[in-house]
């Protein structure tokens, strides 16, 4: 009896002890003394609820769903529900939290709060929006500022990545956090410039609210701008302002925020924008992405683009093996993805091995026949690559939802007028216009055609996602029916080729459904001028006459205009004598009278002069170059200094024995004093015998 009174007195000071702790916000003493309650009682309901409140105020998850799942028979789901779906959520076993709380027999507004968290986490954006509109329409406390904030948090979501055009909430934006949520919608509905104005007040009203509080130092401010700036540099990053956004990215990384989602994030931004270059330091950035935690900050989206531009930065630094592994990792998570083939195909060129790729997406193209036209018109640019233009020409043909668009017939005619086939360039032109004449209730000038992503890197992450560009082929004028237009082209393609007459049954065809237009009839007229000019003119009498065309110029507009070749000058004003000379009708202007050029001194005005006197004499056509064959006398042709003779004295026969051909040491003839004509000067010229002196010792200096 005394020892029960004891043990019970003890528990009420116990009890107090953890009553007061909890207060005070203790709970590391609070724990001990459930722990002593517990002694003294290990099935008393309220310590253990106690002990695990105290477990996850100290951050112990683990160990607080530990005990719950030890005392399952103590602690039903009815007792403590909301617990064990916290631990379960801050451990990241999103889809255990969720079974848990809707297994609850009661949902409290506790339950609530954590199931529109849950449906966060699962990207169930739909149901989220609904939970929390539930919970801010029936409950009035102190945490409705949070709710509205999360509630505005689900809506960009649903703009960024589900590509929903977000509704107006009503939501006064009077803290940072709601800013930011309504930039980052804007942004998802590619609104970048009001997205922008966003995040700068964001950032004004954060410095405002942060500032307030003394205990907050500069550096903490900035750390909690930090996401702010980070998604203000993917705003100038997607306008085309990389440098900007890559000083700022690097500004936000010196800061070593403690948030791995964000530094993940802004990594592979800057991995992006490197591309193929400066690949080291993308290779220190990656290291960021593979931070611990990463997976549980980000969405499936931010993560998946994360592993793609992984796959492609090992492309670029060829690394084969890894390469091809992260691409077939990405392929077994989405089978249905086109960038993982797109990166396998991709490292099969760069190795050279184009068959095998093209096989590659041929196969990819059967098995998924949904995403077959993007696989197809990247084959095709393989193809083009090789050039194997006529089969290039053959992929995009089967390609039957594109077949029509103006875009596709535009690329397919000039590539097979490159090949010079203008037979299979004119049935394109003739299929396509039969399409839309068939299909004229539903003609839409859909002109975009995806390009390949063979190359590209894929683009930055916000809470960011992936784009693909894309390329429109205009043909013809766009306020007119489609097959109008291409009969228009068609016309104009087979005039270009030499198809005059099926050029004109085109354009007749053109001018009987519209006959008031005059710019098909006179396409028609200039085509039968080339055929029949007689139906030329017959035709030339429908086109209205000049008096019934206003063609309302200004010449002196016209004359004035940025680039114009002829500008009329303007007169200058008249003052004094030139006025009086104006005014005296009788005058004439004196003209200066040109020079006449002179003539040369040979020149003779009884003989027609040359008219190919102005060419070169090589270029003249009765210029036969010099005569070959006939030698002059006294002309040296042999070694300098030796003599000339007559040509009767070198005949060999002539003389009853033949000099010998070289000169014997010693003999005159080698060294002569005489100098060849070309180089003689007249008689009386001074200073010839200095110069003969200076060559005489010149030569004998050199050793003969």
């Amino acid at each position: 009896m005394a020892a029960a009174a004891g043990a019970a007195a003890a528990a009420t000071g116990l009890w107090s002890e953890v009553n007061r702790c909890g207060q005070n916000g203790d709970f590391a003493r609070a724990l001990k003394s459930v722990n002593k309650i517990l002694q003294i009682n290990k099935d008393d309901v309220t310590a253990l609820q106690c002990k695990v409140v105290c477990l996850i105020q100290n951050g112990n998850f683990k160990e607080a769903l530990g005990v719950i799942n030890t005392h399952t028979k103590v602690l039903t789901s009815d007792v403590i529900a909301f617990e064990k779906a916290y631990c379960e959520y801050r451990l990241n076993r999103i889809e255990s939290a969720l079974k848990t709380i809707q297994s609850a027999s009661q949902q409290t507004d506790k339950l609530k709060e954590l199931y529109g968290q849950v449906l966060y986490r699962l990207e169930r954006y739909d149901d989220c929006l609904a939970a929390y509109r539930d919970l801010i329409r029936n409950s009035q406390d102190e945490y409705e500022e949070e709710r509205k904030t999360n509630l505005s948090a689900v809506v960009a979501a649903q703009s960024t990545w589900e590509k929903v055009v977000p509704e107006d909430l009503g939501l006064r934006e009077a803290t940072y956090e709601l800013c930011y949520n309504s930039a980052c919608a804007l942004i998802g509905q590619g609104k970048l410039n009001e997205a922008m104005k966003k995040l700068q007040k964001a950032e004004e009203l954060c410095r405002q609210s942060l500032s307030e509080d003394s205990d907050v130092t500069e550096e903490d401010i900035e750390a909690e701008l930090a996401i702010i700036h980070g998604q203000m540099a993917y705003i100038m990053q997607l306008q085309g302002r990389t440098e900007d956004a890559l000083q700022l990215y690097n500004q936000i990384i010196k800061l070593k925020p403690t948030d791995v989602g964000l530094l993940a994030v802004i990594a592979n931004n800057i991995i992006t924008i490197n591309k193929d270059q400066n690949v080291f330091d993308s290779k220190k950035k990656v290291k960021l992405t593979n931070a611990e935690g990463v997976e549980h900050k980000l969405s499936k989206k931010q993560l998946q683009a994360i592993e793609f531009n992984k796959a492609l930065l090992a492309m670029y630094t060829n690394q084969a093996d890894q390469c091809r592994k992260l691409s077939a990792s990405l392929q077994s998570q989405s089978p249905e993805h086109l960038l993982p083939v797109l990166i396998q195909a991709a490292q099969l060129c760069r190795e050279k091995q184009h068959a095998k790729a093209v096989g590659l997406l041929q196969d990819f193209a059967d098995q998924h026949p949904a995403n077959a036209a993007e696989i197809k018109l990247t084959m095709a640019q393989l193809k083009i690559a090789q050039g194997s233009v006529t089969k290039a020409c053959m992929i995009l043909r089967s390609i039957e939802e594109l077949q029509h668009k103006p875009g596709m017939v535009s690329a397919l005619v000039t590539m097979y007028s490159h090949e010079e086939d203008i037979d299979s360039a004119i049935e394109v032109f003739t299929q396509a216009i039969q399409w839309y004449q068939q299909h004229q209730a539903s003609q839409t000038r859909g002109t975009n055609v995806q390009e390949s992503v063979l190359d590209f890197l894929a683009s930055p992450i916000q809470i960011f996602m992936l784009m693909h560009s894309h390329n429109s082929y205009p043909v013809g004028d766009p306020k007119s029916p489609v097959h109008l237009s291409l009969i228009r082209e068609a016309a104009n393609f087979k005039l270009k080729h030499g198809r005059k007459k099926e050029a004109i049954s085109d354009l007749e065809e053109l001018w009987k459904q519209n006959p008031k237009d005059v710019h098909t009839l006179a396409q028609l007229i200039s085509a039968y001028s080339l055929v029949d000019p007689e139906k030329a003119k017959v035709l030339s009498k429908h086109l209205p006459s000049s008096d019934t065309m206003s063609l309302k110029v200004d010449v002196d507009a016209l004359e004035n205009s940025h680039g114009a070749t002829y500008v009329r000058k303007k007169a200058g004003k008249l003052t004094g004598d030139n006025q009086q000379k104006e005014q005296g009708q009788g005058e004439v202007k004196k003209k200066k009278k040109k020079k006449k050029g002179k003539l040369p001194k040979n020149y003779d005005p009884k003989v027609t002069p040359d008219p190919e006197r102005w060419l070169p004499m090589r270029e003249r056509s009765y210029y036969r170059g010099r005569k070959k064959g006939k030698k002059k006398d006294q002309v040296g042709k042999g070694t300098q200094g030796s003599t000339t003779t007559g040509s009767s004295e070198l005949d060999a026969s002539r003389t009853a024995s033949s000099p010998p051909t070289s000169p014997r040491p010693g003999s005159g003839a080698a060294v002569s004093n005489v100098i060849p004509p070309r180089h003689q000067k007249p008689a009386g010229a001074p200073a010839t015998k200095k110069k003969q002196q200076q060559k005489k010792k010149k030569g004998a200096k050199g050793g003969w």
